[in-house]
């Protein structure tokens, strides 16, 4: 580990003396790729030196000191998911072509799972795939994609087998966002923003080269995918007293109340906070290479519940002015940004719907974590094409 720490300082010396983390973002990002600090416990010319992953909070407190930029901020579902499931499940050639492009954000990414009719149920999705010699055909929808409108790469889960179980019949392809075929149309939600998107395949192909994994084999891999979605919602390690908890403390200084109960409430949602900080801070120290294990359904869960409740008493502590909202104008935005008190507020609502609701998470932890029984699933060894619908 001390070899490995030194020469990870090194490399940051090397990185901030070369580049300004002030300068263009593609740039600063692409050198500190090469220099294996993107992921310093993946392979050498994969975005890694092959370390320990305890030392990527070494690289990512010193450059954040530094204010370089988070690739996070610009390809949040590349970076937090799709690299990840890569590195797991796809081939050489698959990583050499897309880690790179995506870590620098030149090329943008989207998920594409959830269906009209078939959301917390994924493995019941419809959206099927043909093969046609070396490629597939895609036809179907799919809902609730984030930022797909600037996307260049959708993961993307079709049905291939509709003769076998539900979570048997399932493949992982990476689709190209501007095929002929690929149709997304913005889905506005309560702050006026339609950051997600519908997505319709109309006989849309896929090159076989472009599947992860082997035939059939799409639900494991989308585990991996849907688990560092959920870390990466709930499970980052942000600074002591940062992100929305920060909110409420500086909202309770400005607008300077005294009442004890509502003091004690906030204390309350601080120590929650922090509980679940410390929480995310030890899981990823127990984290190694792969796919993670439950407590990213954890962080998910109470990360959700929690910001929901510090944004409604935020609200309520600003009084009238909590009322106040500029604008539902419909803006698509480009990445995920900080939004100001109110919009917070109402973009809140999501955080128990997105990566997998509320009741999924409690679903997943109550059966795999405690052992209690399970939900009554009468489908589960029909063939798909026989389960009622």
């Amino acid at each position: 580990m001390t070899d490995a720490r030194t020469r990870v300082d090194e490399l940051l010396d090397r990185l901030l003396a070369e580049h300004d983390p002030r300068g263009d973002p593609r740039v600063f990002l692409g050198a500190r790729f090469d220099l294996g600090l993107a992921w310093v416990w993946y392979p050498e010319g994969l975005g890694g030196i092959g370390a320990e992953r305890g030392l990527q909070t070494v690289i990512e407190q010193r450059l954040g000191a530094a204010g370089a930029p988070n690739p996070a901020r610009y390809n949040p579902l590349g970076v937090g998911m799709g690299a990840h499931v890569l590195m797991a499940h796809a081939t050489p050639e698959q990583q050499h072509r897309w880690l790179r492009p995506m870590f620098t954000s030149e090329e943008i990414w989207c998920q594409m799972f959830s269906e009209p009719g078939a959301g917390s149920d994924m493995a019941a999705l419809a959206a099927r795939a043909i093969r046609d010699g070396d490629e597939w055909v895609v036809n179907g929808q799919k809902v609730w994609t984030t930022l797909a409108h600037v996307a260049r790469w959708g993961m993307l889960v079709c049905r291939t087998d509709p003769d076998v179980p539900k979570h048997q019949g399932m493949t992982y392809f990476i689709a190209d966002m501007a095929a002929p075929g690929v149709e997304v149309r913005p889905l506005r939600q309560i702050t006026g923003e339609a950051e997600f998107n519908e997505v319709y395949f109309t006989d849309a192909r896929i090159r076989d080269s472009d599947r992860v994994g082997e035939i059939g084999d799409g639900w494991r891999i989308a585990l991996t995918t849907l688990m560092n979605e959920r870390i990466a919602i709930g499970g980052a390690i942000t600074p002591r007293g940062s992100g929305p908890i920060g909110e409420a403390v500086r909202t309770w200084k400005e607008y300077g109340h005294d009442d004890p109960a509502a003091r004690d409430r906030l204390m309350r949602l601080w120590v929650e906070s922090e509980a679940a900080r410390l929480t995310n801070l030890r899981a990823a120290q127990n984290r190694r290479r792969g796919t993670p294990g439950p407590e990213g359904s954890t962080a998910k869960l109470v990360y959700a519940d929690v910001n929901k409740r510090i944004y409604e008493y935020v609200v309520e502590l600003m009084g009238p002015d909590g009322m106040l909202y500029d604008s539902y104008e419909e803006i698509r935005p480009d990445e995920f940004t900080v939004h100001p008190r109110t919009k917070a507020f109402l973009r809140a609502r999501a955080n128990s719907i997105e990566g997998g609701t509320s009741e999924i998470m409690k679903n997943i932890l109550g059966e795999r974590v405690l052992g209690l029984a399970g939900e009554p699933r009468v489908d589960k060894d029909l063939p798909w094409s026989r389960v009622p619908r």
